[in-house]
This record gives C-alpha cells, structure tokens and sequence, in this order.
C-alpha cells in the first residue's frame, strides 16, 4: 500500500492547480474508476509499494491510452524500460511534489492536442 502522506500532499497541490482528483491507495479501488465512461484525462500511478506493478502497468495498457497515464516510479519496482517502452509518461524518485504536479500539467496539456 502506497504512503500516504505524498499522496495527500500531492492530491491537495493538484486541487490547488484546478484538477478534479480521485486518490486511492489500492490498485483494485483506483481500478474502479478507469471504467468506460468515468476514464480520467490523466491517472498517476505510483508504483512504490504496490504489490504487483508489473499487473498495475498491463492493467493500465488496456484501460487508457499511454499519453494519459503517469507513472511514478522507485527503485526495484520494474525496469525503466518496461515504463517506456508502454508509452508512458514516467517520472523518477526522487521528485519533489512540484514535479509531479508540473508533469501532470504538462501531460493534460499535450493529451488534449492527442486527442484533436
């Protein structure tokens, strides 16, 4: 189960920026929301501390277009390679919050230029 305390952190600087935001702290509960008709314009996903990532990341391939999914990776979760190689947007730890909310926003920017 994901910490928390970032999550909350960076839920609260998202909602700040104008995003509506849903933050779950299982897959299984985040997975609920992806279904057809409710599918956000971007899921961040952070990989430290689910127990199957590499399941989250084949989940994700099929519930959402690559462009429109974030990925917040940490050391021994999976491969960088595996990340890249679905198309998805990654970004590393460490970051600070700023970084994932300037990311986010500069992913809903281009996802909308995607979708045209």
């Amino acid at each position: 189960m994901a910490d928390w305390q970032p999550r909350a952190l960076i839920r609260a600087q998202l909602i700040e920026e104008g995003f509506d935001v849903v933050a779950t702290n299982t897959w299984p509960m985040m997975r609920r929301h992806l279904r057809p008709g409710l599918k956000p314009r971007l899921a961040i996903v952070d990989l430290k501390g689910l127990p199957n990532p590499k399941d989250v990341l084949g989940d994700l391939r099929l519930l959402l277009k690559p462009h429109q999914v974030l990925v917040l990776t940490a050391s021994g979760t999976v491969p960088v390679e595996t990340v890249e190689s679905a198309g998805f947007r990654r970004l590393a730890r460490p970051f600070a919050i700023r970084d994932v909310v300037t990311k986010a926003v500069e992913a809903v920017a281009s996802t909308k230029n995607l979708d045209r």
